[in-house]
């Protein structure tokens, strides 16, 4: 599932698909993509009536099953779980802007978990089966009805997936879980108890629309449907300088974790430029400087000429603890995996400095500012230099 998402959306970008069959001996013709709106209803249409046709059977380790119904009395369906007070619950998210239509997405909570949710831009450590949903047209003898095909597998992850760089469908729906708690064996293997886990179901459009998956696997236009289990997550850099020709995303981190990006707090991330994916976007609010490149994403949060990672350095003269060149957003404590080294980071990042100018008898400026007290780098809700177009003081 690993699949990058720009990679994804240069496939919807294109304004007509070539199909396989001729005008006539030389010439294909030409298919104009679906429209997003007219997708989705039809989307949506085969979703619910699977949610309405099938019921679940869960274990004890949260793998679910889904069943054709029988016997209604006795076999409530995945519909029937909508807006539960109690688990299993199924809920509803939408996710407006994209292709300019507002998609929705079902979500079937079997767990919540016990822990804490990642963001839209975070690795994902998950256990997960992806099947497309698929319409049967009908024949003499049996009516038009819905099938699944399992497509991939994961049973024991290894590594994380960053959300960034997969199917929009993941990454607007794994925050709406919660990692559990990890013990691990003496073989260094890991178990995981209390996690979340559920079921997304995705509609094309948030999926892979009239692209595929590599080699064919899943059919255009196919919704999706994932059964999941959230073990853990990984905070996640993406300053980037772009592509490699390989495809792979070149990081250059300004030091900034996404989720300390994340400016209004809502847990997601966007970047609106493409215009193929967001035709009518918002305005961003998390983009500080207004140049349309969010925080995320932007070496200069604050448009103040100077990069982020410069404005987070330690100056010469600031307090010394722990062992990076970079304050912490915020203090960190001392790692105890590493008993022999302290980490611990008294100070994160300060605000502009509010103490005594280096030289009391001249004006504050570049080459005479002020000196950082301590509150500098503790003050709750502090505006922090890196997002502050005042500091470092510009030249004339």
């Amino acid at each position: 599932m690993n699949k990058f998402k720009y990679y994804f959306v240069l496939l919807l970008a294109g304004l007509a698909i070539v199909s396989c069959n001729k005008k006539d001996d030389d010439d294909p013709v030409v298919v104009p993509l679906r429209d997003y709106q007219e997708q989705f209803n039809t989307d949506n249409a085969d979703i619910e009536e699977y949610l309405k046709t099938n019921y679940i059977t869960v274990s004890a380790n949260m793998d679910v099953t889904f069943t054709k119904i029988t016997d209604p009395a006795t076999q409530p369906s995945v519909m029937s779980y909508l807006n539960s007070p109690t688990y299993p619950k199924l809920l509803l998210r939408e996710i407006p802007y994209v292709h300019g239509i507002t998609y929705k997405a079902y979500y079937l909570v079997l767990r919540e978990g016990s822990g804490t949710s990642p963001m839209n831009t975070d690795g994902v450590v998950t256990a997960y089966r992806g099947e497309y949903l698929k319409r049967v047209d009908a024949t003499a003898s049996e009516p038009t009805h819905l099938t699944t095909t399992l497509f991939e597998e994961v049973v024991y992850p290894k590594t994380s997936l960053d959300l960034f760089q997969t199917i929009l469908g993941w990454s607007e729906l794994f925050p709406q879980f919660k990692t559990g708690t990890t013990t691990y064996n003496e073989d260094g293997s890991a178990n995981y108890q209390d996690f979340g886990a559920g079921v997304l179901f995705i509609p094309s459009g948030l999926g892979y629309y009239a692209g595929s998956s590599s080699g064919g696997t899943i059919p255009a236009y196919s919704p999706l449907i994932f059964t999941i289990k959230l073990y853990d997550y990984k905070r996640l850099d993406h300053e980037n300088n772009g592509y490699s020709s390989a495809g792979e995303l070149v990081l250059n981190p300004d030091g900034i974790f996404d989720y300390q990006e994340d400016l209004n707090g809502d847990g997601y991330v966007r970047d609106y430029r493409n215009t193929t994916l967001y035709p009518n976007p918002p305005a961003n609010p998390d983009d500080s400087d207004g140049d349309l490149i969010p925080d995320f994403l932007d070496h200069d949060d604050d448009g103040d000429g100077y990069l982020t990672r410069f404005e987070i350095t330690k100056p010469t003269g600031a307090p010394v603890t722990g062992l990076s060149l970079y304050y912490p957003y915020d203090p960190i404590g001392d790692n105890p995996a590493t008993p022999n080294v302290d980490e611990t980071e008294t100070w994160g990042v300060p605000r502009r400095p509010t103490g005594e100018l280096t030289d009391p008898t001249k004006p504050e400026s570049i080459t005479n500012p002020r000196l950082f007290v301590p509150e500098d780098y503790t003050a709750p809700g502090r505006l922090r230099i890196h997002l502050d177009k005042t500091y470092p003081y510009q030249k004339n």
